[in-house]
């Protein structure tokens, strides 16, 4: 963590040494999110796209349009290293062909080839405890790698993913307690944009 530098704002750090700006004329996002489950990625990425008056994108939607059927069904249909691979092209594509914010599937960070894809980007990891997680995203939801035994199987995969967060993160940004718009304000001043109201 001492890799990050505190923000001004609470509950948000920064990395001084990542971009922090949108490119002018590029056609990468201009903010990546990324976080376990629950974390808020689809809700806080639609309202900054509308705050920035620029497109959302969904990988996780991205993957079920490409192979035609909801993400469990992939899960149950062709197996984990089939979605994954699904979601590497997803990403990169995203990733490569998007000037908008894009939000990625929780799992998305475990590909080396993402990972390096994400280094040029303005990333924010959203980090959300197990309680607010359960409560965003409820322990029935057709979640495939949370199908049992759901609270323990989260803090395993967050154990796992953690790291991988943090290296691929210009800035944190913690959701404890926070509204969406309230982590979309913080996201912003972590990365020190500005709307076009501003």
């Amino acid at each position: 963590m001492s890799e990050r530098s505190e923000r001004p704002g609470k509950g948000a750090s920064s990395r001084s040494d990542r971009p922090s700006e949108a490119r002018a004329g590029s056609n990468s996002p201009v903010i990546v999110l990324v976080g376990p489950p629950g974390s808020g990625k689809s809700t806080v990425g639609r309202a900054l796209a509308e705050r920035l008056g620029v497109g959302f994108r969904d990988t996780d939607a991205d993957i079920e349009a490409l192979a035609g059927k909801p993400i469990p069904e992939i899960f149950i249909d062709e197996g984990e290293p089939h979605f994954r691979d699904l979601e590497v092209r997803a990403v990169r594509a995203a990733a490569t062909g998007h000037d908008g914010v894009l939000a990625l599937g929780g799992g998305a960070v475990m590909a080396e080839a993402t990972r390096a894809l994400l280094r040029e980007l303005a990333v924010v990891f959203l980090e959300v405890p197990l309680g607010d997680a359960v409560k965003r995203v409820g322990l029935d939801a057709p979640r495939p790698l949370l199908a049992v035994n759901p609270r323990a199987r989260w803090r395993e995969l967050m154990e796992a993913r953690r790291p991988l967060y943090l290296e691929v993160a210009t800035a944190v940004v913690d959701t404890a307690g926070r509204t969406p718009e309230q982590v979309a304000d913080a996201v912003l001043e972590a990365l020190e944009l500005k709307t076009p109201h501003e």
